[in-house]
């Protein structure tokens, strides 16, 4: 494990108290770290929104987040028992899960993932999510990785709480909520650069979390105006592998009523992708 990076990662997690704090790129920080650090293939993050619903807000990979939101759809999975029960849930092999889950292991298997580590957001008796680690072999998970990883989370756990706390908050709602109006905004970003430079979504949101970064911008605000036309994103023709026409998004229908509702849709073919799919309107120039 790398140390130095370790170190920086806690470092990172603790540095809530600036006025421009950007929960969308903390969260991402412990996805992408997590994956980096404990030998994972991939993370995912659930936080509870004010009506105690979770809510995918973070993962280090497309597949993850369609995962993470799959399970949530379908109302099963190791990451909802942990959030659950507050304990962390180990699968070694996920062949052996299929009577307890059936469709979240179809689902995580179709997807290249084999073992699941789930580890509770918890502080105390209070549990507002989960980080979800994923793996494409099958096997014990490093007991020493398992306990740096439950300590990110609980790091994680502390600052969100202590920034709500500095914001005078009573509950995590106004935050929580502000993340996944967020999520909407970036999850059209994402599509929209996705199609213009004919690369994947996670490629296209790198992109902009590195633009984001560079020009000291908040991810959301930097995908609104991305979004709005107001702001391009320099150099963006010259790195993607195809040539797109120019689009504009139409806005996500709200998702009906459901537990874990997202902005996005699962992976055509899994069991139970019933989503309605997002729409592109060309500018008919």
């Amino acid at each position: 494990m790398d140390g130095q990076l370790l170190s920086a990662t806690f470092v990172e997690l603790t540095d809530t108290m600036v006025a421009d704090f950007d929960v969308i790129d903390f969260l991402h920080v412990l996805t992408d770290r997590s994956v980096r650090l404990l030998d994972v293939s991939a993370a995912g993050l659930l936080l509870a929104d004010p009506r105690g619903e979770l809510r995918v807000v973070a993962a280090s990979s497309e597949a993850a987040r369609l995962l993470e939101l799959f399970q949530l759809q379908n109302d099963q999975g190791p990451c909802l028992d942990c959030f659950r029960g507050g304990q962390p849930v180990t699968v070694a092999d996920l062949a052996a899960e299929a009577q307890r889950w059936p469709r979240f292991t179809a689902a995580a298997r179709q997807a290249g993932f084999a073992a699941v580590q789930a580890l509770p957001m918890r502080l105390r008796e209070q549990v507002i999510g989960a980080l979800n680690l994923f793996r494409a072999t099958p096997g014990a998970f490093d007991p020493a990785n398992v306990r740096v990883g439950q300590a990110l989370a609980d790091v994680a756990t502390i600052s969100l709480l202590h920034e709500r706390s500095m914001r005078r908050s009573d509950t995590l709602n106004e935050q929580l909520q502000a993340a996944l109006n967020s999520r909407v905004i970036i999850e059209q970003a994402k599509g929209k650069l996705a199609e213009r430079l004919g690369i994947d979504t996670t490629e296209a949101f790198s992109i902009l979390r590195s633009c984001a970064r560079n020009r000291n911008r908040r991810l959301a605000d930097l995908a609104k105006a991305f979004i709005d036309g107001t702001e391009p994103l320099i150099g963006q023709t010259a790195t993607g592998r195809g040539s797109q026409p120019p689009g504009r998004y139409e806005p996500r229908p709200e998702p009906g009523p459901g537990v874990g509702r997202d902005w996005a849709e699962p992976r055509q073919g899994w069991p139970g992708a019933d989503a309605p799919r997002a729409q592109t309107v060309t500018d008919g120039n």
